[in-house]
């Protein structure tokens, strides 16, 4: 499985963006997409991640401001981001969980998103 990441940038805190992933290679064994992010110093953390049935988990910090969304079809999912505090400067993670015997997790290249205030 291969992800490629586009989006993010600089913007205004209140601001939005909008982060987009696309999966390659062995789609039709993935079960969750998402994103997760990241800061200097500390670990990768989950954002949001929606699952092939359409179940989705928030981070308590983005609910309300964050949507995650997935089209199976093309298996992309994306991160639509409302609202920008500076806390959410981070480098952003696609993420896909694969169940091929075993679970396997893949990651983009990251894409950086910074907030300024």
């Amino acid at each position: 499985v291969q992800l490629q990441a586009s989006g993010g940038g600089l913007v205004q805190a209140g601001g939005s963006l909008r982060l987009s992933c696309a999966a390659s290679g062995r789609i039709g064994s993935i079960i969750f997409l998402g994103w997760y992010r990241q800061v200097p110093g500390k670990q990768r953390e989950l954002v949001a991640r929606i699952s092939l049935g359409g179940s989705i988990d928030y981070a308590d910090s983005v609910k309300g401001r964050f949507t995650v969304s997935r089209d199976n079809a093309k298996m992309t999912v994306d991160l639509q981001m409302n609202n920008l505090k500076p806390e959410d400067t981070a480098v952003y993670y696609c993420s896909a969980v694969e169940r091929w015997g075993k679970f396997n997790d893949y990651w983009g290249q990251g894409t950086l998103v910074t907030v300024s205030s």
